[in-house]
């Protein structure tokens, strides 16, 4: 099943992508609702509202009076962390039962309005945020809602602020514009890759990728988006990986790459990346057989220390390569120095950048990249390597070290 949550501030159009992936087939899961419903009469969350809040919050038929509750809460973030202390456990317990009742391979979309705030994003395979400037949420607010202006900017400012959950985004829907311009986007999003990554996360497959060593300018989000797959993919398997590192070009600033984010996965050993193979798979990240070596570099020779497991993304709409690797090892090592390295060193970025540079020059016109990975390993041996290795030494520079407790199987 895939899994999806979806967020955005107050105002944003949040409920128009929410129902339109409904109609194309989501099984949703309304965070909103669920909270209306979880306080509804009769049930123990309008009593633990009405203990903490007062018998003033409810109405005089005996529901909860939401506009009494709003004013208390708003604007006072202890008393709105109260408030969500009650409500949210009720929430998601509920939304499980909705979950678990979801067919397989559904494509499963929680509307989660504080998903930010609450820090659940590492959750979610993917997490879509509804975006709209703030000065056009507040006229929305004033024209549709009947808020003023100070209750408008009262309510925006109780949630994450726009930056904040840009940041949290694998995917920003835009609605500064029209309607329609609002749901082609999510019809795009739906049919290019929620429905593909869904096939390909229930097949245990890879997503397929296309074209040849497309080389592209640096992008300034790369490092972002490194630190939220990581985060993702630790909370997959936290009792067997030690660290999430970007590594590659990517990692290092400036430098032009293909966009793919490499990751390395740190693990004790290969017993543990086997047995977490699995969780790393449901997480949206297949094992890809026939991958379970890099090329052995003068530093240690023996193929054994450069063993490793290999997976790569399900999802169509962002390339990840998953190198897990045992802590110690030697291809585990390298990989870190080499990152380390080109980052400190911008004479050694830009001979590496050349060097890619003239190779995807060389072979543009072959189908895949393998032709291009290959050809580059006599720069990692015969240039880095020594270069690199004379840089750690004149530093003092050391990989992380994980203590005996973290090591024990």
């Amino acid at each position: 099943m895939l899994n999806i949550g979806l967020t955005g501030g107050i105002a944003s159009g949040k409920s128009v992508v929410s129902s339109r992936l409904a109609e194309l087939g989501a099984v949703l899961v309304d965070a909103d609702a669920l909270a209306r419903k979880v306080v509804e009469p009769g049930t123990p969350g309008l009593t633990r509202v009405v203990e903490a809040f007062g018998p003033g919050v409810r109405d005089a038929r005996g529901g909860l009076d939401r506009a009494r509750l709003g004013a208390l809460v708003f604007g006072d973030p202890a008393q709105l962390t109260v408030l969500n202390g009650i409500v949210h456990p009720l929430v998601r317990e509920a939304a499980a039962g909705i979950i678990a009742a979801a067919p397989e391979g559904a494509i499963v979309v929680q509307d989660i309005p504080l998903l930010v705030e609450t820090g659940q994003g590492s959750a979610f395979h993917l997490v879509l945020v509804v975006d709209a400037p703030d000065d056009l949420r507040i006229a929305r607010m004033l024209e549709h809602r009947g808020m003023t202006r100070e209750d408008a900017a009262s309510r925006m400012a109780a949630q994450a602020s726009r930056a904040d959950r840009l940041a949290a985004a694998d995917v920003v829907l835009d609605n500064a514009g029209t309607l329609d311009g609002l749901l082609s986007q999510v019809d795009r999003l739906w049919a290019d890759r929620l429905v593909p990554f869904a096939k390909n996360l229930s097949g245990g497959v890879r997503a397929a990728r296309a074209g040849t060593a497309v080389l592209s300018a640096p992008q300034g989000d790369w490092a972002v988006q490194a630190a939220r797959l990581g985060a993702r993919i630790m909370a997959a398997a936290p009792h067997g990986i030690l660290a999430v590192d970007h590594i590659g070009s990517t990692a290092v600033p400036g430098l032009a790459a293909k966009d793919v984010i490499d990751l390395q996965v740190t693990v004790r050993d290969l017993d543990v990346a086997d047995r977490i193979a699995p969780q790393l798979a449901a997480a949206g990240f297949p094992a890809v057989p026939g991958t379970g070596s890099d090329t052995p570099k003068p530093s240690d020779p023996d193929p054994a220390q450069w063993q490793k497991r290999f997976h790569a993304n399900a999802d169509p709409g962002r390339a990840v390569n998953l190198h897990v690797r045992a802590a110690g090892s030697a291809g585990w090592r390298y990989a870190l120095l080499f990152r380390d390295w080109l980052r400190s060193d911008a004479e050694a970025a830009a001979s590496y950048a050349d060097h890619k540079r003239a190779l995807a020059e060389q072979f543009a016109g072959t189908r895949g990249t393998h032709a291009y990975a290959e050809a580059k390993e006599p720069w990692f041996t015969d240039v880095a390597w020594p270069r690199m290795d004379a840089w750690a030494a004149r530093t003092g520079w050391q990989p992380p070290s994980y203590g005996p407790e973290s090591l024990r199987p």
